[in-house]
């Protein structure tokens, strides 16, 4: 964590009881007849410099959750507070003018990208959106960008399919940080790319986040990616956040089972650390019809009769470790 974050833990953002449901139509007038609960009733907080890492399986809704941050996706209910501002209800010209302080890394490098868009119009276009700097001054402040995240200078004249993955990646990031925003959502950044270059875009990364400041919310599903990028770390699981810590303290010591179960399933490259593998039994439940009382009781191996009874929320049972589960109540 930077030594600004550490310093004063100043709130970036603070996520209040969020939630977003799809609707499900059906039926001869598409009516909605149910609704696919991807978020369901989370709440954390990211201080300013730090990383919070955000895992689970995939459909566990995190990629929903980062998208609902940025109002890419309008949330069912719920509060979302950033730089002391609730932008929950913005729309229209205030709704553009916050975007300059929060962008995306999309997940496909190949999709993200307009493939008619030369590389200079595609990382220009957010600063041509909210300045009216001279080409002149516009090209420089591209290819500085360019420069910043590993490219050549002959990009500015390429189109994306000139590129590869990694290098596609590159120029999202450069898009990303034209506007010198205060918060990234990288949403499984590296997921789409060969491993070989993961580690590059990996500390490419972490290098942008010193030099610019950078608060960012790391969304993965691979546990030791988002160990290595990440100070503090959320577990989502159908919908719900169901743990959340530093990283140290969680991959020490995983309170919740759902979490136990994931930690125990990262490889060890030395066999005499070889640790018991937790294998959970059954399928994830539907969003659109999740279980009774807590969300994960139907797999987990501890569970009790009051689980399916009631739902457990997140409580800090140690210092900045929080967690839902009723074995800590």
């Amino acid at each position: 964590m930077s030594n600004t974050a550490t310093k004063n833990k100043e709130k970036l953002l603070e996520i209040q009881n969020l939630k977003t449901y799809y609707p499900v139509k059906g039926g001869f007038l598409r009516r909605t007849i149910a609704e696919v609960k991807a978020v369901d009733d989370v709440s954390f907080v990211i201080n300013k410099g730090e990383t919070l890492g955000l895992v689970g399986e995939s459909g566990c809704g995190k990629s929903t959750a980062g998208r609902t941050i940025l109002k890419l996706l309008n949330p069912t209910s719920g509060k979302i507070i950033f730089d002391g501002k609730d932008i929950t209800n913005l729309g229209g010209k205030e709704l553009r003018l916050a975007r300059k302080d929060f962008q995306m890394v999309f997940q496909d490098p190949y999709a993200s990208l307009n493939p008619k868009q030369m590389v200079g119009d595609i990382v220009s276009e957010p600063i041509r959106n909210f300045t009216s700097k001279s080409m002149k001054d516009l090209k420089l402040e591209v290819l500085e960008l360019l420069q910043k995240v590993g490219l050549p200078e002959d990009a500015y004249y390429k189109y994306p399919h000139e590129f590869s993955g990694g290098q596609r990646q590159r120029i999202g990031i450069a898009r990303a940080l034209a506007l010198k925003p205060k918060l990234i959502v990288a949403d499984e950044p590296v997921s789409a790319l060969d491993v070989s270059v993961q580690s590059q875009v990996l500390n490419l990364l972490k290098e942008l986040q010193n030099e610019f400041d950078l608060t960012y919310l790391f969304i993965a599903h691979d546990l030791s990616v988002v160990k290595h990028m990440s100070d503090r770390i959320g577990v989502m699981y159908l919908g719900n956040l169901v743990e959340i810590a530093d990283k140290s303290s969680l991959y020490a010591e995983p309170l919740h089972p759902y979490t136990q179960a994931l930690i125990s399933a990262i490889p060890e490259a030395d066999p005499r650390k070889r640790k018991e593998r937790i294998i959970l039994q059954g399928d994830v439940p539907s969003p659109v019809n999740p279980p009774s009382g807590c969300p994960f009781h139907t797999r987990c191996p501890v569970a009790r009769d009051e689980c399916s009874k009631r739902k457990p929320s997140l409580k800090e049972v140690k210092p900045g470790h929080q967690v839902a589960c009723v074995l800590y109540e």
